[in-house]
């Protein structure tokens, strides 16, 4: 007959351990970009991992440094800002809807000016005019301009401003 102790198996030491696991599912998740611990967090409870396994896997990363939502607010802001022209108010939304806390939000966006705003969607007006015959149809062309601006975040004002401002700019240039 076999002892009742030596019937049980022995703990594998090979298998990882839910913590580990977690933490090497968020490397995973980092090496492919930057995120936000709530975004990891989401990661972490969507697969099943406990509240407590997820804080202290999140309270590592962020000790070392692997998890920073004021650095990745201020890189996601001068990213956004200058490659998709986005407007400080669609940037405040797209961080918001991945966890960044409202005063590490407007740290970010400080750097981001009422002029500098108006600078890149006179910009973006200038490059997309480049491409256009102005066919002579200047309300279907403000219409198309005002909205381009305002799918990236940019008020109906400045909007229309910048646009007026643009098109007469650009038939005056190309009339001499």
């Amino acid at each position: 007959m076999i002892p009742l102790a030596m019937s049980s198996p022995l703990p594998s030491t090979s298998e990882p351990s839910r913590e580990e696991q977690a933490r090497a599912l968020c490397l995973r998740l980092l090496t492919a970009r930057s995120r936000t611990r709530a975004e990891l967090s989401g990661q972490l409870a969507k697969r099943g991992y406990p509240d407590d396994v997820s804080a202290q896997v999140l309270d590592r990363l962020a000790a070392v440094g692997l998890i920073d939502d004021a650095d990745f607010a201020q890189q996601w802001v001068q990213s956004r800002h200058a490659r998709a022209g986005k407007s400080r108010r669609a940037l405040a939304a797209e961080l918001r809807t991945k966890g960044v806390d409202k005063e590490v939000i407007s740290t970010a966006l400080a750097g981001i000016d009422a002029d500098a705003e108006r600078d890149r969607a006179e910009e973006l007006v200038r490059v997309k005019l480049r491409r256009d015959t102005l066919s002579g149809d200047d309300a279907r062309l403000t219409r198309r301009l005002v909205g381009m601006l305002a799918r990236r975040g940019y008020s109906q004002n400045l909007a229309c401003e910048v646009v007026l401002a643009e098109v007469a700019a650009e038939r005056e240039r190309r009339r001499v």
